[in-house]
């Protein structure tokens, strides 16, 4: 059974950056997104990638700012958020999709079929 594990998260004044970590555990292969859910919202696309790595999506509220990337050896995918805005403010969940096609990126919750846990980011202004 595959396991998500975020973490990196973290309390930091605007402006500032906070670089997340997602690990899976078992197996490999997974197309990966980064989603995040503020208090009384409705969970968001944040930023995905391609199984292969080649292709990336971004929210328009978080591009330029955010980059994520993945290293397969390792079976982790990182979000790099700079200049963080405090309406960044959110708990951020990383989410897979075993055997995706090598190339498409996901941007909807409704495609991916595991979660981790959530990892806290507030950003104070």
């Amino acid at each position: 059974q595959v396991q998500l594990v975020e973490s990196g998260g973290g309390l930091v004044q605007a402006g500032g950056s906070l670089r997340l970590s997602c690990a899976a555990s078992g197996r490999t292969s997974y197309a990966m997104g980064w989603f995040r859910q503020a208090p009384g919202k409705e969970r968001e696309f944040v930023a995905a990638i391609a199984r292969s790595g080649l292709s990336t999506s971004y929210a328009d509220s978080v591009k330029g700012r955010f980059t994520m990337s993945r290293d397969n050896a390792k079976n982790t995918v990182y979000l790099q958020m700079n200049s963080l805005k405090p309406e960044d403010t959110a708990v951020y969940h990383c989410a897979a999709r075993f055997l995706a096609p090598a190339l498409v990126v996901l941007t909807s919750p409704r495609d991916y079929d595991r979660w981790g846990q959530g990892t806290q980011v507030t950003v104070s202004s």
